[in-house]
């Protein structure tokens, strides 16, 4: 396996089932190694999730096949640090739970270690990590001081071993009085500990010690919490915080000295720099959540660290020729501000008293933007020297190297604290320069060069380090927009022109993209841009578009954009934010394009997102689940953003009806549209989802519709039902009406119009109005004076029930019976003259009787789930429209959207007290019907291969039988008897025929028939275009064979001797007429070539030769459609059990 460059899903299934086999001693050291190699490959694929599981199945694989007692402690966490924390093992996991239970049964059994105690064995799990907390914590004295910061990865390695060596102690002690934890924490770490507690006193502690005590702090606190419910009171991170928090004033004093005191010198300490601003971050927030108070170590270092990093960068506006040492000093004390600036935002209780704040603030807003670091003098440096192309060298300090990347970090820091300041002086900001008074910010106060900045410092920023430059433009362009239009989409520009080059760079692409859409579409923009019509207004659109269009390729950029829009205009809507809620209707489009979005997926693409939905469904069985935040990308939580955000709008509200019932006429017109397109329309193609998505809105939007706006769009509705629809489709469309004429009665004479039209124009499209009248019980249900209803009811049924379409007849039947039965419950007496006509057809329906399905049909429909479970008004809810429908209506599983989806999307709150969130029991029981009511090229519902009854064409899709999975191996004969397809004795010969076009019928017209075999000239015709065009894809079901024309002489002589007759088709002077001929059940047919017929040597071969009446003047028909005819001649023949010798 780690020889392969494995893809996802089979790297995935492959480590589940290695993790599935019984427990065994298979692997030792090698084999835990080369599980490891395996490991690693997993880490190829970008799909996160998968690639989390996969590691999650090796994990319990290893657990299940090492064989303790060859491997060594060391050995395990060696294999344990090849998994990534951050996505398969964490703490509070089941998978946790399963290897401290797995370390606790066989911790002494496993192989000695040259880690352990004075004799090299470590005697327990115990030994083992308080020996590896010392070897981490100690600083060799013969090891050369580095100016590197060591790797991270010996301190994951410890803080992974310690945390499990503590949980195991805790399985350990579960039944016996259980060991206080800090005394258990204090086993194992006190060496560190101590090494943190004499931080601030000892300036002469070894910096590789310093720097790994440090890296050990943030890996703890970081892998400590456990995930999922367990967090609230678990002993363990309570017991480290407490610990951390003992030596919290040592660590702050330690940090504010190195960063305030000139100690970091050279480039490489910018890097340990990042490190002292991590560990000061965390303490930060460890003393936020465990309380705040006044005068704590951590407040403490804050101010004097503020007022060094200010002091420290005003000496360097003045200085002339700086040195290294002075230049990194300014880079940290820059990144010092930065990080106090973003604690601050994060944490309002660190915010200084109001003078200081004043003073920092004037400072920060004063200090020229986008200024470069000068790269320092060399001076007393080692000098490294690089050849250049023309033979002259080009001398670098070693010690400033890698400058580039340390001025754009400053930079960074610089927008970092400049965004901090906009937000927190947001109300200063002018609209225009003229409106500044008083100039005391002027990074502030002076918006225009501050944005002109913000799109100079983005050309030269790399992409990992613009996001604080997004967030300052989201302030700037609100206020300047009216006053500078051009400048602002000039930014809109620069900042696109960004995030679409960054699409395929998943680490910057998802940040940058939710930072650009928070600037570009940030509703008090959005509210501006409309007001003014104008071409920022154009370009917002235009951005719009693209942003939908790379959906299309990139799931979840449509997911991002929409999801903030919708919580911008309902925190409008709600006055929490600025800007207006009636920008929603000036971008509706927007709302329109999300609640039908969603592509088909190529098969590799629909594999990916199966498999995630099945990692997905085993819930807290695999660990990456509870781990890895879901990301929400998939193309359906598009759709539930958009339907969430409708449910929660109030109609009411005349701006929230005015949006809903703007988008209620697009989403008509964009079913029509649909309807319109030439665009192939199959069941589950793209034009069939969107249209069955405008239909499940629409039915969403419903008790937002009045009688004054149905009376605009009822036409439209009637007009949907008249066109030709997916059976999905229908359903909803039936629903739509049946609620409207339920709701506002008075629509009731334009649906009777319907029945009105000529039985030829409307054909069996009249079965949605018949549908509808089935559920004629909610129809009346709000109409006084429900005689005359009824009554009409009656008699458009009894009309229908004599058409001539056998489908029309069974909907018009069950709408009588149901029409019917209301009159009776109603006890309608003006309709007894009917008794007899009504309940003789009735009777006869019931009684069905003879060949055919009519029986079955008429059973089958009166237990369709439409007509015998289903209620408009009951279950009328998300459910049923977004899963129930869906499912039981033959929709691909891609479409159908659970309750619990709806639920787990949080972004937009949940109106859970509405009825959208109520579904019908009974009708999600269920299982889907064999009935399907469609229009074109349907079937409808019969399961036998023949039917008296219906006029409708019926096909067969080959590739829609799920048994062929499994079975594509199979022999031609096997694979047709396992379809219940009929396999004739009839070979037909083309081997003469040259053009692809006629092979490709022929090959059709075969398989549909059933002949035995084709045989052709070459097997290469199959791969050209024009034959595949012409066969659609009959050759996967059809035995083809490769005869030669020269070979043909020696296959037909073999024929003759198997007992087969030879016929020609060809016109000769003893031909017989087809009309009178009688194939015999082994007959081979031999077509001839295109233009010269069947060569003369062919001819002495013959049986028989056959020739097709004519009466024209044209004396030849196409071979193709020559050969038809004799092989549906000898199909009708043997159907008819008509064989006989030959005539």
């Amino acid at each position: 396996m780690a020889d392969r460059h494995w893809c996802a899903v089979p790297v995935l299934f492959l480590s589940k089932a290695l993790a599935s086999l019984p427990s065994c001693k298979a692997l030792g050291g090698e084999g835990l190694l080369a599980l490891r190699d395996v490991l690693q490959c997993t880490m190829i694929t970008h799909q996160v999730l998968l690639r989390g599981a996969a590691q999650c199945y090796l994990l319990q694989a290893a657990m299940r096949l090492v064989d303790v007692e060859k491997v060594s402690l060391s050995d395990v966490s060696a294999f344990l640090m090849s998994l990534r924390q951050e996505e398969s093992l964490g703490r509070g996991t089941q998978l946790w739970t399963e290897l401290c239970d797995w370390l606790c049964v066989n911790e002494r059994y496993f192989k000695q270690s040259s880690i352990g105690g004075s004799d090299g064995h470590e005697a327990s799990l115990n030994a083992y990590v308080k020996n590896l907390v010392q070897e981490f914590v100690k600083s060799p004295g013969w090891e050369k001081e580095s100016s590197f910061v060591p790797d991270w990865l010996e301190a994951r390695l410890t803080a992974l071993m310690v945390l499990l060596a503590v949980d195991v102690k805790g399985i350990k002690t579960k039944f016996r009085e259980k060991q206080r934890t800090q005394n258990v924490l204090r086993i194992f770490l006190d060496p560190w500990l101590d090494a943190l507690g004499k931080l601030g006193t000892n300036a002469y502690m070894p910096l590789l010690r310093t720097d790994r005590c440090l890296q050990l702090l943030v890996r703890l606190l970081h892998s400590c919490v456990p995930r999922g419910s367990s967090a609230q009171d678990d002993e363990v991170s309570a017991a480290l915080w407490a610990s951390v928090m003992s030596a919290a004033e040592s660590v702050s004093q330690f940090v504010l000295r190195r960063l305030t005191m000139n100690e970091l010198q050279d480039v490489a300490d910018l890097d340990r720099c990042q490190l002292y601003l991590t560990v000061l971050a965390e303490l930060v927030s460890l003393q936020v959540k465990l309380g705040w108070k006044a005068g704590n170590p951590v407040s403490r270092v804050i101010s004097p660290l503020r007022n060094a990093c200010v002091h420290h960068l005003q000496e360097a506006e003045g200085r002339q020729e700086p040195t290294l040492s002075h230049q990194v000093q300014t880079a940290v004390s820059m990144a010092t501000l930065a990080a106090l600036c973003e604690a601050e935002d994060r944490h309002p209780v660190l915010q200084p008293d109001s003078s200081s704040a004043e003073a920092v603030d004037r400072f920060l807003s004063a200090l020229p933007l986008n200024r470069m670091l000068q790269k320092p003098h060399s001076e007393g440096q080692s000098i490294g020297v690089c050849p250049l192309e023309n033979g002259s060298v080009f001398e670098e300090s070693s010690s400033s190297q890698g400058w580039g990347k340390v001025v754009a970090q400053y930079l960074h820091d610089q927008w970092v604290c400049l965004s901090f300041l906009l937000r927190k002086h947001q109300g200063l900001i002018p609209a225009t320069e003229s409106d500044v008074l008083k100039c005391c910010l002027p990074a502030v106060e002076m918006p225009v060069p501050t944005l002109q900045s913000a799109l100079d410092v983005l050309t030269v920023l790399p992409a990992g380090l613009v996001l604080p430059v997004f967030h300052c433009m989201e302030v700037l362009v609100p206020k300047l927009l009216t006053s500078e239009e051009t400048l602002c989409i000039e930014s809109f520009d620069v900042a696109w022109k960004m995030i679409s080059s960054l699409s395929n760079t998943q680490l910057t692409f998802w940040p940058n993209l939710k930072a650009f859409v928070h600037f570009v579409f940030n509703n008090e923009i959005l509210t501006i841009a409309a007001k003014l019509k104008g071409p920022a207004y154009d370009k917002i659109k235009e951005i719009m578009c693209k942003m939908i269009e790379m959906s299309s390729i990139k799931s979840g950029v449509f997911n991002i954009l929409i999801c903030y829009c919708c919580q911008s205009w309902l925190a409008a809507a709600s006055g929490v934010a600025q800007g207006s809620f009636s920008s929603a209707k000036d971008y509706s489009e927007l709302v329109l394009e999300a609640c039908v979005f969603g592509t088909v997926f190529r098969r590799d693409q629909r594999l990916i997102q199966d498999v995630q939905t099945f990692i997905e469904n085993l819930g807290q069985g695999c660990a990456a689940n509870i781990i890895l935040e879901n990301t929400k990308r998939e193309d359906y939580y598009v759709r539930i953003c958009v339907i969430k955000f409708l449910c929660l709008l109030d109609g009411s509200d005349v701006s929230h009806k005015l949006f809903l019932e703007d988008l209620a006429v697009k989403l008509l017109d964009k079913d029509e549209s649909a309807s319109r397109s030439r665009t192939r329309y199959h069941e589950n193609s793209l034009q069939h989802r969107v249209k069955n998505r405008v239909w499940q809105t629409l039915l969403v939007l419903f008790p937002a519709f009045d009688q004054n706006f149905l009376h605009g769009i009822i036409d439209k509705v009637f007009h949907a039902g008249f066109t030709n629809n997916q059976a999905s489709i229908k359903y909803f469309i039936e629903w739509l009406i049946i609620l409207i004429l339920h709701k506002f009665p008075e629509f009731l004479p334009k649906f009777w119009a319907c029945f009105s039209y000529g039985e030829e124009k409307i054909k069996t499209s009249i079965c949605t109005f018949l549908s509808v009248l089935s559920h004629l019980d909610i129809i009346v249900q709000n109409i006084p004076e429900k005689k005359l209803v009824l009554k009409q009811a009656l008699t458009v049924a009894l009309q229908w029930c004599l058409s001539h379409n056998f489908s029309v007849r069974l909907y018009a039947l069950v709408a009588l019976k149901k029409a019917w039965h209301l009159c009776k419950a109603l006890q309608f007496e003006e309709c007894g003259a009917w008794t007899t006509v009504i309940e003789c057809s009735l009777s006869q329906a019931e009684s069905m009787h003879g060949a055919g399905n009519a029986r079955k049909n008429w059973q089958r429909i009166q237990d369709h789930f439409f007509f015998s479970t289903f209620h408009p008004l009951k279950d009328y809810s998300l459910e049923t429209i977004f899963y129930t429908f869906p499912r039981l209506s033959g929709v691909t599983e891609e479409e159908w959207i659970a309750l619990e989806k709806f639920a787990n999307f949080t972004d937009i709150p949940s109106n859970v007290g509405s009825q959208w969130y109520l579904s019908g029991i009974t009708l999600g029981e269920l299982s889907p019907g064999d009935w399907s009511q469609q229009d074109q090229g349907s079937t409808l519902g019969e399961a036998d291969s023949q039917s008296e009854w219906a006029d409708v064409q019926k096909k067969i899709i080959p590739w829609g039988h799920s048994a062929l999975d499994s079975d594509l191996e199979l022999e031609f004969q096997d694979r047709a008897a396992k379809l219940g397809k009929s396999i004739s004795r009839l070979i037909v010969v083309a081997s003469l025929i040259d053009k692809p076009t006629n092979l490709g019928g022929l090959c059709r017209t075969c398989e549909v028939f059933g002949a035995a075999v084709l045989v052709v000239g070459s097997l290469q015709c199959v791969s050209d275009r024009q034959f595949q065009h012409l066969s659609v894809s009959a050759e996967q079901w059809l035995p083809l064979v490769e005869v030669r024309p020269s070979q043909l002489v020696d296959y037909l002589q073999q024929k003759k001797a198997e007992g087969y007759t030879v016929i020609g088709v060809e016109q000769t002077a003893q031909s017989s007429d087809l009309a009178q001929y009688r194939f015999p059940e082994k007959s081979l047919l031999l077509l001839g070539n295109e233009r010269e017929g069947i060569p003369v040597n062919l001819i002495q071969q013959l049986d028989v030769c056959v020739e097709i009446p004519q009466q024209g003047i044209i004396r030849s028909l196409n071979v193709h459609v020559s050969g038809a005819l004799l092989i549906w001649e000898y199909t009708r023949q043997q159907l008819l059990g008509c064989a006989g010798p030959p005539s």
